[in-house]
């Protein structure tokens, strides 16, 4: 198990992405805090799962909640950082302030409070994995998806500066793009859509788990598009 032992911090744990996400690094060995604003242990009845329901929206929360995990296992090795959240379907010049916050706050700030609470432990332990969820549109933006797509090209930004931070702390920082997801939630929202070229969250777990365990060390600041079909 290539990740026998590590304690692995996901948010979103519970998803279209996460759940794939929590099950891959359950069946690695790791011993997964599974943070979501409604998750419960029966969620994934697994002997190394535990559930953590909390916010990420302030930085008070986004502390409290890695102080739980880091009381309950002493320390945090990997996070996964898998919240986020879409809108769009307006020009930029129709785009109201209050979807611009949404952007912000749920694909920027949380990421941005939950790295600032984890980055001190790994620091003093020289030794951790930062990962994120991007999007294809961060660094191919597409039209009526403005906000959204500035969200996630800051993700993408804040990811790397981390990486460039901390690079002789022996803290790595990486983030995948991928295009549209194969979820319930896509499947439901475009039903005309070929789901077939889309890309399956199985894949995005796998890439994760590799990019968190021992093998991938010395990949760092790397930002990786999975595409499916649909190149």
């Amino acid at each position: 198990m290539p990740l026998a032992d590590k304690v692995v911090l996901i948010t979103g744990a519970n998803g279209g992405l996460g759940t794939a996400v929590t099950n891959a690094f359950l069946e690695a060995g790791a011993c997964v805090a599974g943070v979501a604003r409604k998750i419960q242990n029966s969620d994934f009845p697994h002997p190394n799962f535990t559930a953590f329901p909390a916010e990420l929206g302030s930085a008070d929360a986004a502390r409290a909640m890695v102080a739980a995990v880091i009381a309950r296992w002493e320390r945090i090795d990997v996070l996964v950082h898998l919240v986020g959240a879409f809108a769009g379907g307006q020009f930029v010049a129709e785009t109201d302030d209050a979807t611009l916050e949404q952007m912000l706050e749920v694909n920027l700030r949380a990421a941005f409070h939950v790295f600032r609470a984890v980055l001190p432990g790994m620091r003093a332990r020289n030794a951790g994995r930062i990962l994120a969820i991007g999007s294809r549109t961060a660094v191919e933006p597409q039209p009526m998806v403005g906000v959204y797509s500035a969200s996630k090209a800051a993700l993408v930004s804040l990811v790397c500066t981390v990486a460039l931070e901390n690079k002789d702390s022996g803290i790595s920082a990486n983030v995948i793009l991928p295009g549209t997801m194969d979820t319930p939630v896509n499947r439901a929202a475009m039903p005309d859509a070929d789901p077939a070229k889309w890309v399956r969250p199985a894949q995005v777990a796998s890439l994760l788990v590799h990019l968190a365990s021992d093998q991938a060390s010395q990949i760092s600041g790397a930002v990786i598009p999975i595409l499916g079909g649909d190149l």
